[in-house]
């Protein structure tokens, strides 16, 4: 009698009690989750997958495999949700998180747009579709090896040279050998800089046309430039960039609809965010290690 009376021993009794009704109450349900049906839809997508993979239909054992297989899956697929291993799980919140996404796409229809919506995106967001300056020039390296503190000097000099007579390029002696080309056709900034530096490309364009300029500098060394042509940058007609801006267009106007899918499912939820005290006062590192001055 004694024994009964002790908290404990009441503790354990109520926990069986619940324990056996909640397995009576689940006893259907978990039943339900004992039954797998293979239907002729799920065949079908699996013969189907197996046929784009291989090109070719499969044979009675593949299928038979294949059948196996997903119900192996499907086997442990529920054992291991019995046991909440699909709950806090960082790889599968993220994988669902995921396919909510892909499924928010599908609610979102996006109608083809009109030509004046398409003229005011450009207006918009002209930076996007601008078509960069463009410049033709020619060039005489000096090598900076062996030179020292003439190179500049010699460089200078060059130009005089050629400033006074042009057909001096024509001599394939003049200057030192260069890897890349002597003349080069409408390059933007950034291919000019892809070929001789970022500085190379700052100074270049902007020097004068039709006259021998420099030294300019590169990461070769130094260059007498004389640049035939400029052409200089643009926003473009929306007729020569109507595909890129209706391919810009769509793209944003799905983020929107699915930023839009979002915010209606948040709206749902009230949203506490409790904050630690470290964290309000500013002494909260992602290792929970105090910061110190």
């Amino acid at each position: 009698m004694k024994l009964l009376r002790e908290p404990l021993v009441h503790f354990l009794l109520l926990g069986a009690g619940l324990f056996f009704l909640a397995g009576l109450l689940g006893s259907s349900e978990e039943e339900g989750n004992k039954r797998i049906v293979v239907s002729s839809g799920r065949l079908e997508h699996l013969v189907t997958g197996f046929s784009r993979t291989w090109q070719r239909s499969p044979t009675q054992q593949e299928l038979e495999g294949m059948v196996e297989d997903y119900i192996k899956e499907e086997v442990l697929y529920r054992e291991a949700r019995v046991l909440g291993l699909d709950q806090d799980d960082t790889v599968i919140r993220r994988r669902l998180r995921q396919k909510m996404e892909f499924l928010s796409e599908d609610f979102v229809a996006i109608e083809e747009p009109t030509e004046e919506e398409l003229q005011t995106y450009l207006n918009q967001h002209p930076e996007q579709f601008r078509i960069d300056s463009k410049i033709s020039f020619s060039h005489v390296y000096l090598k900076a090896d062996g030179r020292g503190d003439d190179l500049r000097r010699d460089a200078e000099r060059l130009r005089l040279q050629l400033t006074d007579n042009p057909r001096l390029i024509e001599n394939s002696a003049i200057g030192d050998p260069f890897p890349l080309a002597q003349d080069f056709e409408f390059l933007s900034e950034s291919q000019v800089a892809n070929l001789f530096g970022q500085v190379f490309a700052d100074q270049v364009f902007t020097l004068e046309p039709n006259i021998w300029s420099g030294p300019v500098e590169s990461g070769y060394g130094f260059h007498v430039v004389f640049v035939r042509e400029r052409v200089e940058g643009q926003t473009p007609m929306l007729e020569e960039v109507r595909e890129a801006v209706q391919q810009e267009w769509v793209s944003a106007t799905r983020r929107e609809a699915k930023e839009r899918f979002y915010q209606r499912l948040r709206d749902q939820y009230t949203v506490t965010v409790e904050f630690p005290t470290e964290l309000k006062e500013g002494k909260f590192t992602a290792s929970g290690v105090e910061k110190t001055e």
